[in-house]
């Protein structure tokens, strides 16, 4: 997953306008394989991230969450674990270096 694309919805509290304009942008940028557009495409590539945003905001209201809301301090405990794990495999795959 790109490195800005994270979970954003039923935070608390809750996402705000950079991460999903961050995420948005990533978003497109995978998309179009563009990491900065030329003047030319600008308009629509601003364009894509406004509608990204705008689409994402309406989901995340219309969707109906269950449990509690996730905090950012949870998030970053399970991306520290996952890494751990990451690099314990990879360690039992090709040793110390």
């Amino acid at each position: 997953m790109c490195r800005n694309i994270r979970r954003l919805h039923h935070f608390e509290p809750p996402a705000t306008e950079a991460e999903l304009h961050a995420s948005a942008l990533q978003y497109v940028r995978k998309l179009t394989g563009m990491n900065a557009p030329s003047k030319v495409n600008a308009k629509a590539f601003e364009r894509a991230v406004a509608e990204v945003i705008a689409v994402t905001k309406r989901l995340f209201h219309e969707l109906e969450p269950h449990g509690p809301p996730h905090t950012r301090e949870d998030e970053a405990a399970r991306a520290k674990v996952r890494g751990q794990k990451r690099e314990a495999q990879l360690r039992a795959r090709y040793g110390r270096a």
